[in-house]
């Protein structure tokens, strides 16, 4: 029953990767690629991201001075239209595994749901 489990996990990757979010993601990270300042810019928004959620995780405080530098690249990002339909491209590709996972989650949500009563 595994073998035919990651059989279609590997059919389910193959057609992820001919989707249309795909493909435009591949675009307009290609894009960005092959822009220095487009790609600096970015490269600083996703380490000031990656920076902040790990002192959140660490249950640190994140200072005044960190939320400004956040919001100054913040405001950098949505200047530069590159970076913009990067995160765009990024936003509709996690909105399609989104619900891939609710599809993929459904047997199991549907067991424990009647289990509770409902």
């Amino acid at each position: 029953m595994a073998t035919n489990l990651n059989t279609c996990a590997l059919e389910l990757e193959k057609a992820l990767r001919n989707s249309e979010e795909f493909q435009e993601l591949q675009k307009m990270y290609a894009t960005v690629e092959h822009n220095e300042s487009a790609k600096s810019l970015f490269d600083a928004f996703r380490n000031v991201q990656i920076e902040l959620q790990q002192k959140q995780m660490a249950g640190q405080d994140i200072t005044e001075e960190e939320v400004i530098e956040a919001q100054a690249i913040a405001n950098k990002v949505q200047e530069n239209t590159s970076v913009t339909k990067l995160m765009e491209a990024e936003q509709r590709m996690s909105m399609a595994i989104q619900e891939l996972n609710k599809i993929i989650m459904k047997p199991l949500d549907e067991l424990y749901g009647s289990m509770g009563g409902k």
